[in-house]
């Protein structure tokens, strides 16, 4: 049984003629009762009385019966039909977008706004460490993924959609924790407790270009223990991190944003032309930030074959 075999059923039960029901589907009236034919055959039913003239015809009890079920599959295979036309033009579907809970502020505002625009468009968000999230972008499972410090990876294209502030701590009575957003060329004498650069090379490498002629400090262990460190500790020294965790409510610290490096925030994709959906979920995310002028609309930075070193970042004051 075909589709086009019960849609031609449909109009001549409905139009009560073949000749009628030929103009409304545009086909050939010899075409139509060929159709109708094969479709009574498959079914082993007579579905319509032919009478005088024979363009004229009425159901029979079996033809009124199916009738229902007929314009029921009819309707369903155009519902189907605008489902993939709305998800080819990026009005509607799903979108896997791999996230975590750092970014909850600006991803929640950003989908308010997508919602409003398209609301039959679904983005169901996937939290996952951020490797984790990059290889499922590759292989597919997520369409989309937000990461942070990433500027080049194997199989991937990059889309900037905001920058963010690192945030650093320090005692609460030291000078320099005064200074609402200290640059850190001012916290360059101070000792330093840097996270390794193989924990996180990106990090590392964003703080160190950032900060010429840095002290080292006593050694970063874990974020929270390093903080408690820094607050009982004799000498004074300051640490920088992601604030992706609610900060101690020690009043013995001072957590202050820097004026710079600012860290990039960026799409994940594979490579290749954005799907629709895609593109409306990078437009959403992008309308968050702070606004960008014109010439600097987000273009992608496809990954090279073998993946360069971490890039440096510049420290520029804002």
């Amino acid at each position: 049984m075909e589709l086009r075999q019960l849609e031609h059923f449909v109009a001549v039960a409905e139009e009560l003629g073949f000749g009628r029901a030929a103009e409304r589907l545009e086909a050939p009236e010899a075409e139509v009762g060929r159709r109708i034919d094969a479709l009574e055959k498959e079914l082993g039913l007579r579905l319509f009385e032919r009478g005088a003239p024979p363009r004229h015809v009425r159901l029979t009890a079996a033809g009124e019966r199916l009738l229902p079920e007929a314009r029921a599959a009819v309707a369903a295979a155009e519902r189907v039909r605008e489902t993939a036309e709305g998800i080819a033009a990026g009005t509607e579907g799903i979108v896997r977008l791999g996230t975590s809970r750092a970014f909850a502020d600006r991803v929640y505002r950003a989908l308010g706004a997508l919602a409003e625009r398209r609301p039959r468009l679904r983005v169901r968000l996937e939290r996952a460490p951020q490797e984790g999230r990059l290889a499922a972008v590759r292989s597919g499972t997520f369409d989309a993924a937000l990461v942070r410090t990433v500027c080049r990876a194997d199989g991937i294209a990059l889309y900037p959609v905001w920058t963010e502030p690192l945030l650093a701590a320090l005692p609460a009575g030291h000078p320099l924790a005064a200074l609402d957003e200290p640059h850190p060329a001012r916290l360059a004498r101070l000792p330093l407790r840097l996270a390794p650069r193989e924990a996180n090379p990106a990090l590392h490498d964003l703080v160190t270009a950032a900060v010429p002629g840095w002290t080292p400090g006593p050694p970063f262990t874990t974020l929270a223990a390093t903080l408690d460190d820094l607050a009982s500790a004799a000498e004074p020294s300051w640490t920088v991190f992601h604030p992706v965790v609610p900060l101690p409510r020690d009043r013995r610290l001072a957590f202050r944003p820097l004026r710079a490096p600012r860290v990039p925030v960026s799409l994940a994709v594979r490579p290749g032309r954005l799907a629709p959906a895609v593109a409306a979920l990078l437009e959403a995310l992008t309308a968050t930030a702070d606004p960008m002028p014109p010439h600097r609309t987000p273009r992608p930075r496809p990954a090279p074959a073998q993946a360069p070193p971490p890039c440096t970042a510049r420290a520029t004051p804002t």
